[in-house]
């Protein structure tokens, strides 16, 4: 799918107007519900394709993150090949009391899948956690920085974000 007509299917599909709580507490007036294109195969495979390219070459795991980042890495997994971690947002209390399920990230290069970005939040948190557990961890790509920063929110802790789309982008659609 053409690059300009993706950003307007997801602007279509996504965008909804009114009040809402974002996970950082921020209070908008559009919101981008990300799992409706996430629940559109077809749309989620245009969106998966379209990241593929923007992933590190040296990225040796795909870490999604929970719960929006699981079917993009799962699909850009599918795509490329690469071995997928499912990322809690906190390790489980029972079972095998993970954070990452799926393998070790020990000395891997792994990029996190985000579908949105506005402050950063989950994934600074993960990016820390997965740091402790011995991951290399300096970049994620999304569908959707909607943060407004050039670089991204989280220059601060070295990680660069990779976006399919900024909120500014699916404003000229």
């Amino acid at each position: 799918m053409d690059r300009t007509l993706l950003a307007a299917e997801i602007d279509r599909t996504c965008r909804l107007h009114g009040s809402f709580t974002l996970r950082s507490g921020q209070v908008a007036t559009e919101y981008f519900d990300k799992y409706r294109f996430e629940a559109q195969p077809t749309l989620l495979r245009a969106v998966a394709q379209e990241m593929v390219p923007l992933l590190p070459p040296k990225t040796e795991v795909l870490g999604g993150l929970e719960l929006g980042g699981v079917p993009l890495a799962t699909m850009v997994s599918s795509l490329t090949g690469l071995p997928t971690l499912f990322v809690r947002k906190q390790a489980k209390e029972y079972g095998t009391r993970r954070l990452a399920e799926g393998g070790d990230p020990r000395g891997r290069h792994v990029t996190l899948i985000e579908d949105v970005v506005t402050t950063g939040g989950a994934v600074r948190a993960a990016v820390l956690a997965l740091r402790e557990l011995g991951a290399r961890v300096d970049v994620v790509v999304c569908a959707i920085d909607r943060s407004g920063v050039t670089d991204g929110p989280l220059t601060d802790i070295g990680l660069q974000t990779r976006a399919l789309f900024t909120k500014a982008d699916l404003d000229r659609v």
